[in-house]
């Protein structure tokens, strides 16, 4: 169980990070950012979570904003996987997680 827990952490923070660093890239580069080689990479690893907030908001939320949504979504599963961690710690012993 803890191993399914760190591993949607883990998955929710590489994502995060990914979203983030476009996001400052994208205003680093500006209009040139779609032809920046790391822009591309890091928009390749976010777009799985873009694709699922797009299936998830409503219709009028603006394409441009679901960046902002799949981030603001896998805040929230981050916050929730670090909550099931401590709590599963806890019942199991902190010695046990480590």
């Amino acid at each position: 169980m803890l191993t399914l827990i760190a591993s949607v952490k883990l998955i929710a923070e590489i994502a995060l990070l990914a979203l983030f660093g476009q996001w400052v890239l994208g205003l680093l580069s500006g209009q040139k950012r779609d032809t920046n080689l790391f822009y591309k990479v890091l928009q390749q690893i976010g777009k799985p979570f873009v694709l699922l907030a797009r299936f998830v908001s409503p219709r009028f939320v603006l394409e441009r904003h679901h960046p902002l949504v799949a981030f603001l979504i896998l805040g929230f599963v981050w916050i929730m996987a670090t909550a099931a961690k401590i709590s599963h710690c806890l019942k199991i012993g902190v010695q046990l997680c480590q």
